[in-house]
């Protein structure tokens, strides 16, 4: 059991460095290229737009704090 966490572990650590140098890579790929920059910009925006207008209405009584 033990032997499955440390594997597991493992995988998590190779997963978020993976993750973190791929995040690094794409910042400077957007200030090496300002085009996609622009096109990164353009694609949350239209992300943000689609999630508004697919979201469905919520009204102040469908709100529980």
């Amino acid at each position: 059991m033990k032997l499955l966490r440390v594997f597991a572990a493992a995988l998590m650590f190779a997963g978020i460095l993976a993750g973190c140098l791929v995040l690094l890579l794409l910042v400077i790929l957007m200030v090496r290229f300002p085009l996609v920059l622009i096109a990164v910009l353009l694609a949350c925006w239209v992300f943000c737009r689609l999630v508004k207008a697919l979201a469905p209405e919520t009204t102040s009584a469908d709100v529980h704090l």
